[in-house]
């Protein structure tokens, strides 16, 4: 009797805990389905879906309208606007004897030698950085995605094996208590089945809670319910071609990074000192009361000193950035490198544990079929037959996990190639 009570609290125990994780399922798909219900099927989708919430892809528009703003502005005929000048002089508040001045001007910046190309060229390379900017914040974003995706693939995987040991566990047992009552096998045969269902009912729990916890991290990404119920596509992404990889995003960025870091430096560089300017005004006075007033016109120029240390310190600040991204550059371009062999050799591993697991799988599910046979028929004790089933469910659980570790491979490898989901 004892025996029996500590095996029904912990059936208890275990079936409360398979009912608070369904319970806290329903409840966030009911939560989060009041906000956006919807159905992401696909890696291509939930990546898409994820990088509209960036804020990378919100910006982009001004960003882009910014480097186009520059670079029409380094075509104008003045690096600044001009400005407008009105002065009135008159001596009312000393002598009051009629002196009177008036000057409209304006004053015009104008281009250092060279400054003009230096800020054109400056202008079309941020243009560019900005294109490659964003494909390399995709990229970033993808391996985020592609290890959410991933992981709940195969926290589904782990959780249908596990729903489908506990469904055998329970029939195995129901047969078991048949054959009890008939007296063909002894009670502690029945203890053992029952034993066997209850550690499949706490795997299948865990399985579920871990479920539930992949699914959120994917949710947190694209801000709506994925449904659990999608379809998998065992393919998983395609195979990447290698000449697809001609230019990575990573490299692209960087190649871009150095180029506007040049052009900033040559473009620092003319500016050794401010902008001289054109002045052009126009003068009307009369020296007292009842003289007649005289125009005259201003043209003058005003040329600043050179900028001294204070310029040479924004070109030096300026060339060890350029410095700085070219070391980066050389280093991305070895880790790109190393990633990229890595990932095709993790690939051609996955292919040969998938098909040592699939061999396995196949003897696995033949060995139960002769042992369930052979178990009706009296000829094989009930541990040998626990066994053999463990075995088997194990066997395909282990070909299920290295379909998704094959196209896991596939797409770490398409990431490490620079190409985004498909």
């Amino acid at each position: 009797m004892r025996l029996n009570e500590k095996r029904s609290a912990a059936l208890r125990i275990v079936l409360s805990v398979v009912v608070l994780s369904g319970w806290f399922l329903n409840g966030y798909a009911q939560t989060t389905s009041d906000a956006a219900p919807t159905s992401v099927a696909s890696l291509k989708e939930v990546f898409e879906t994820a990088w509209q919430r960036r804020p990378e892809a919100r910006a982009l528009q001004s960003r882009r309208e910014a480097a186009q703003a520059q670079a029409k502005a380094a075509g104008l005929l003045f690096p600044e606007a001009p400005s407008f000048e009105i002065n009135q002089r008159s001596d009312r508040a000393t002598g009051n004897s009629g002196a009177r001045e008036a000057e409209i001007g304006v004053t015009v910046p104008l281009w250092l030698p060279g400054q003009r190309t230096a800020s054109a060229d400056l202008a079309q390379s941020e243009i560019s950085f900005v294109e490659r900017r964003l494909l390399a914040a995709r990229l970033r974003l993808a391996a985020t995605v592609r290890d959410a995706w991933w992981n709940w693939q195969r926290a589904r995987v782990d959780a249908a094996m596990a729903r489908e040991q506990s469904a055998n566990a329970k029939r195995l047992a129901a047969d078991v208590a048949r054959r009890t009552q008939a007296g063909d096998l002894a009670r502690s045969d029945q203890h053992q089945a029952e034993g066997a269902v209850a550690a499949a009912e706490a795997l299948a729990a865990q399985a579920q809670a871990a479920l539930a916890v992949a699914l959120a991290q994917l949710n947190a990404l694209t801000g709506r319910l994925t449904a659990t119920e999608s379809p998998y596509n065992e393919a998983g992404e395609p195979t990447p071609v290698l000449d697809q990889a001609a230019s990575h995003p990573l490299v692209a960025e960087l190649e871009d990074r150095i180029a506007v870091a040049d052009r900033t430096a040559g473009l620092i560089s003319t500016q050794n000192r401010s902008n001289p300017e054109l002045m052009v005004a126009t003068m009307r006075e009369r020296g007292a009361l009842g003289e007649r007033y005289g125009q005259t016109v201003l043209i003058g120029i005003r040329v600043p000193f050179g900028g001294g240390p204070r310029h040479d310190a924004r070109v030096a600040t300026a060339q060890a950035e350029a410095i700085e991204v070219q070391s980066q550059l050389i280093l991305e371009r070895d880790q790109i490198q190393a990633d990229q062999q890595g990932a095709a050799s993790r690939v051609e591993a996955a292919r040969v544990q998938l098909d040592a697991a699939q061999r396995r799988a196949k003897l696995a599910r033949e060995s139960r079929g002769f042992f369930e046979k052979s178990f009706r028929l009296g000829e094989t004790d009930l541990p040998t037959r626990l066994r053999i089933e463990a075995e088997a469910v194990e066997a395909e659980r282990q070909e299920a996990r290295s379909r998704i570790d094959l196209a896991t491979a596939i797409s770490a490898w398409r990431q490490s190639l620079g190409l985004l989901p498909q």
